[in-house]
């Protein structure tokens, strides 16, 4: 009967592509307003659409590249399994699907938006939600669809009389596939992120600071850019984002299931281990969909009602899978269910905390963000000191969170509250699975944070069509509302990221395991004893290749993997610093050889805009993302499987808090700005909002490039750490 529960995974993913159909579907039957809404969407629609193919094509040579070192790894070396190249472009396929999907329906939402709004601010809302919740639903319904088929095709032909290594070799495998989702998803943030704030600085300091004109004003040249970089880089960069990270704990888990109960030879136990991750993600699937439709307001709604509209259909989706959660686990008979369960609860815990958290640091609602608003009346600069003071006192609470989530979760699971090396195999999985209990509703909490680009374009689309004044306000008050939501969208990527990074570390060892039996070993040496390999704790593997504070070759790695987060930080910023400083030439350019653009007689060159930030885009993206690939194979090759694990720990205790500090600094920044543009401090105009302007743009590659690529740095260098285990087993310098 267990097995059967498997069949609710392929039936979710079809349920949640199906109401991402009717969803997309419903927006489309919406009228997009007047014809000039029409012209300037067909625009938007038209840059990113070709930045996108762009972007495709450079990922497509890359991952040809590497789908062929793998194929030579696996058939000519013989390093690794032979399905690997395989499941490693599917996971590129269907996690640039996931984006490409979701930035589509966005694109041809937000005019739909404006002109719901302009009939009433809850037609806006459910609209541009509901635009939103194409995306959730794509991402969700695709990973476990990608999932599904993979997990039948291996248990299909891979062939091994013993069940335990079996479920190994499958559910190793499948990680493969996370390590193509993450690659992808990296050149997505990375590109995406460098296109939409070139364009967003660009636009702001020549536009607002300079020239003096609004937001979204149809003479700024950079404004068609700006609409299109928050397409490509919010939502399809979100969306490649966020299907690694679902894919990811959900593998790294059931490969941490496998794991525990090959141990005991209790392949059984292992299989429901396996699917318990993936059928939990299934329901929450499901009860994602009821929460969509709980989300609705009323007229003449507060910043805080519509924060109360998004957070009742989040609360329901929670409150749903925290009861129907207990009673899977129980029916596959798991042991210790209710332990597990526990693990399941903290990780949806630790999810609110910390998006509550980034609520209170990153709204204009709460204190920290209006006083970094007050700073601006003594000018930019101590706006960008509170700014940044701001972002690293927001460290706290979700470091905090993780670090006791991440306890009790290991203790709930392993039933014991010691770390005792007997219950370390369950107290992981525990780790693992409250990863799953996190995005378990990923459905609608993607929702939420793919809504405010959508709202975002309304804006900009009202703004530039001359809509009324109170179109505008309504579309403000949804914007301003997407970038709380975004903001909380980053936290639970990044503290899924931190919980998922913890579970993968031990798949590595998993895959070494696999690697050392595929190279032909039985046993291994630990403290002198010849300990069979398929039976080794985690612990005996430890010890046997010296992963330990004393040896040397781990701390050296946890250097490399601390500096590797500044370095990648320091790229991406700069990229970004130097694409903005070609947008603003540009900007500035037209207007001086133009005159007439600024009263209104001429019309500005909207496509030489969004052709530097594509070319832009395109130059910076590839070093970066590069780096995060060879840099595990380089330090496996000199220093080892020690040196790997030294790396995987620096980049993850390090990149998270970085990831932390820089998402919510960027996310204040700019509510900081919109609480000025309400009114507040003179209002838009005043040197206040000029002093805005500026802390915003440094927030820019802050919260929507480096920040959020960071949760995908850490994950891919242990996605590439696993799948390359074959070479640490085979080859050492010292």
């Amino acid at each position: 009967m267990q097995s059967h529960l498997f069949w609710l995974v392929p039936a979710a993913s079809l349920l949640a592509l199906g109401f991402a159909a009717f969803f997309y579907t419903r927006m489309k039957a919406q009228p997009e307003g007047t014809p000039l809404m029409k012209e300037i969407a067909q625009h938007v629609r038209e840059g990113a659409m070709a930045y996108l193919q762009q972007q495709y094509k450079v990922v497509a040579i890359v991952f040809a590249i590497i789908t062929i070192l793998f194929a030579w790894m696996a058939y000519g070396l013989h390093l690794q399994n032979k399905w690997v190249p395989f499941a490693f472009l599917t996971g590129g396929l269907f996690s640039g699907l996931a984006g490409f999907f979701g930035m589509k329906t966005a694109t041809y939402a937000a005019a739909r938006v404006a002109h719901a709004a302009s009939i009433s601010l809850d037609q806006g809302l459910k609209l541009a939600f509901r635009s939103g919740a194409v995306m959730g639903l794509v991402v969700v319904g695709l990973a476990l669809l990608d999932i599904s088929i993979w997990f039948l095709v291996l248990n299909f032909f891979v062939a091994d009389a013993d069940p335990s290594h079996k479920l190994l070799t499958i559910t190793t495998t499948m990680l493969t596939f996370g390590m193509g989702a993450s690659l992808q998803a990296l050149f997505a943030r990375v590109g995406g992120g460098i296109f939409t704030k070139a364009a967003d600085v660009g636009a702001d300091l020549v536009g607002k600071v300079e020239a003096g004109i609004p937001e979204d004003d149809p003479r700024n040249p950079a404004t068609i850019a700006d609409n299109v970089g928050d397409n490509v880089g919010d939502v399809a960069g979100m969306g490649a984002d966020l299907y690694e990270s679902y894919v990811g704990s959900i593998l790294a888990t059931a490969a941490l299931g496998a794991a525990a109960f090959s141990q005991i030879n209790d392949p059984v136990s292992g299989f429901k281990a396996v699917i318990a991750p993936m059928v939990i993600a299934a329901i929450g699937t499901a009860f994602s969909i009821i929460g969509i439709f709980a989300v609705h307001t009323k007229a003449g709604a507060t910043q805080r009602d519509l924060l109360n509209a998004l957070g009742r259909g989040i609360n329901l989706s929670s409150v749903l899978i925290f009861i129907a959660s207990f009673f899977v686990l129980k029916w596959l008979g798991l042991p210790n269910y209710a332990g597990i369960w526990g693990a399941i609860v903290v990780g949806l815990i630790t999810g609110i905390v910390i998006g509550k958290a980034t609520e209170y640091f990153t709204s204009q609602e709460f204190k920290p963000t209006k006083d970094i608003a007050q700073n601006a009346m003594t000018g930019p600069a101590t706006v960008i000191i509170s700014g940044l003071g701001t972002g690293m006192l927001s460290t706290v609470v979700p470091v905090v969170a993780v670090v006791v989530g991440t306890t009790l979760a290991y203790c709930l699971a392993a039933g014991s509250w010691h770390f005792s090396p007997a219950s370390m195999s369950m107290g992981l999985y525990g780790i693992g699975i409250a990863a799953v209990g996190m995005l378990s509703t990923l459905g609608i909490t993607l929702a939420t944070d793919a809504y405010g680009p959508i709202a975002d374009n309304a804006g900009g689309n009202a703004e530039m069509a001359g809509l009324p004044p109170e179109v505008r306000m309504r579309t403000d008050a949804l914007d301003s509302l997407g970038n709380t939501t975004a903001a909380t969208g980053k936290g639970f990527a990044i503290g899924s990221a931190a919980l998922t990074a913890l579970a993968l570390l031990a798949s590595y060892v998993e895959e070494l395991k696999i690697a050392m039996i595929h190279a032909g070993q039985k046993t291994m040496d630990v403290a002198g004893e010849a300990v069979p390999i398929i039976s080794a704790t985690l612990t005996q593997f430890m010890t046997h290749f010296e992963v330990h504070l004393l040896n040397p070759k781990v701390i050296l790695g946890v250097f490399l993997g601390s500096m590797m987060s500044f370095i990648f930080c320091g790229l991406t910023i700069n990229a970004v610093g130097r694409a903005a400083a070609s947008m603003v030439e540009e900007v500035r350019r037209q207007f001086r050889e133009k005159p007439g653009i600024l009263k209104g007689e001429d019309k500005p060159d909207y496509a030489r805009c969004v052709a530097i930030s594509t070319l832009g885009a395109q130059r910076e993206m590839v070093l970066p993302s590069m780096l995060a690939v060879a840099t595990p194979v380089i330090t496996g090759l000199i220093f080892g499987v020690p040196g790997v694990f030294g790396l995987l720990a620096g980049g993850l205790s390090t990149g998270f808090v970085l990831a932390v500090f820089m998402a919510n600094s960027g996310g204040a920044w700019d509510n900081a700005k919109k609480y000025v543009e309400e009114g507040h401090l003179g209002g838009k105009g005043s040197p206040a909002h000029k002093a805005t302007v500026i802390g915003d743009t440094v927030g820019d590659p802050f919260k929507d490039t480096a920040g959020p690529s960071l949760n995908i740095l850490i994950k891919l260098m242990s996605m590439v750490s696993i799948v390359t285990a074959g070479v640490n087993v085979a080859f050492t310098l010292f």
